[in-house]
């Protein structure tokens, strides 16, 4: 999101409105849910997706005729089976129109305060007035809301780890606070970052060794640090909101590095291995005083079980049971 955010900042500062595009509702069978965001310039280019197809063609070609004339609109889009959009998906999706002025103040404070929210570690979320004669706009954190004149009652209910919508307000998680901490700086952690990245996630990857730590083989890392696996402490500090993988070359790191995260309070705790390893590790956690009941949290096997075998695989593995917990899901 911070790419899209950024864009959108620098045209409106540089003299060019937008239409922003907001799925507001979905049902159905669609490609996108609520908090889908896309931005419509003069020049036609789209920046973002509702989920593609005719819907969202349709979406741009209606975008591109209310900027013209700095209008806003609510609109249905059906995904059915022989319709004149020729989608299949069954479901329905309502879609926000709101035109943003170019050198708006407000909406430019807004925008930047997301941009400066995505350098920090602290949830935050866009909020929007679906009202149709008016671009409304502001953000918040669990603290309070920011650049909104008359929020909601009920926002603290919207802040969920999913878009919410209230009435006319819906709320997009924009910024999430968490990084995902890599040990190891091996294939499979290669393959990991970027696909982490991808999916919103801010990796850090930690290793002992100086050639497998360099800042050239992760660029789509957000740090990448060296240091002995006995005092990780040393340069992290984790948190509730944060993630840990562990996949380090060989089974004592693993082990170093779960007798510090295992009481960690960690959202996530991964660790790769054959399920031969996995039981030693397990073992020797036991004979050293962690508790059965602790070990439980561990994901191990890592990853959702898809039959990934090569260091990609496993990396999209891992990636999606992260994204299952990020999402509350109770399965992961």
């Amino acid at each position: 999101m911070r790419k899209w955010v950024r864009e959108v900042l620098h045209a409106l500062e540089d003299g060019t409105p937008a239409e922003l595009v907001a799925v507001t509702e979905a049902s159905g069978s669609t490609p996108r849910g609520a908090g889908a965001l896309m931005a419509v310039f003069p020049n036609g280019r789209a920046l973002g997706t509702i989920g593609g197809g005719n819907v969202e063609y349709e979406a741009q070609q209606l975008a591109a005729e209310l900027l013209e004339r700095g209008g806003c609109a609510l609109r249905r889009f059906y995904f059915v089976q022989g319709d004149d959009l020729g989608m299949v998906c069954g479901g329905d999706v309502t879609v926000r129109f709101q035109y943003l002025p170019a050198g708006d103040a407000r909406v430019i404070a807004v925008l930047r305060d997301l941009m400066e929210a995505s350098a920090g570690d602290l949830d935050t979320w866009l909020v929007l007035n679906l009202q149709e004669d008016a671009a409304v706009m502001g953000t918040a954190d669990r603290n309070g809301p920011r650049h909104l004149d008359g929020p909601p009652e009920d926002l603290s209910a919207l802040l969920q780890n999913r878009p919410a919508l209230s009435g006319s307000w819906l709320t997009v998680p924009m910024v999430r606070a968490g990084r995902v901490y890599i040990f190891g700086g091996g294939h499979v952690s290669r393959a990991l970052v970027p696909a982490a990245a991808a999916a919103g996630f801010r990796p850090v990857v930690y290793d002992d060794r100086p050639e497998f730590a360099g800042a050239a083989l992760f660029p789509q890392a957000e740090s990448v640090l060296t240091g002995d696996f006995t005092d990780i402490g040393r340069q992290i500090a984790l948190t509730a909101d944060d993630y840990v993988v562990i996949m380090t070359r060989g089974h004592q790191a693993d082990y170093e590095v779960l007798t510090q995260t295992l009481r960690s309070g960690v959202k996530y705790l991964g660790c790769i291995g054959s399920k031969k390893k996995l039981a030693l590790c397990r073992e020797r956690l036991l004979a050293a005083g962690f508790t059965a009941e602790e070990y439980a949290r561990v994901h191990a096997p890592i990853g959702l079980p898809i039959g990934a075998e090569t260091p990609e695989e496993i990396a999209v593995s891992v990636t999606a049971q992260l994204i299952a917990v990020r999402a509350g899901l109770p399965e992961a």
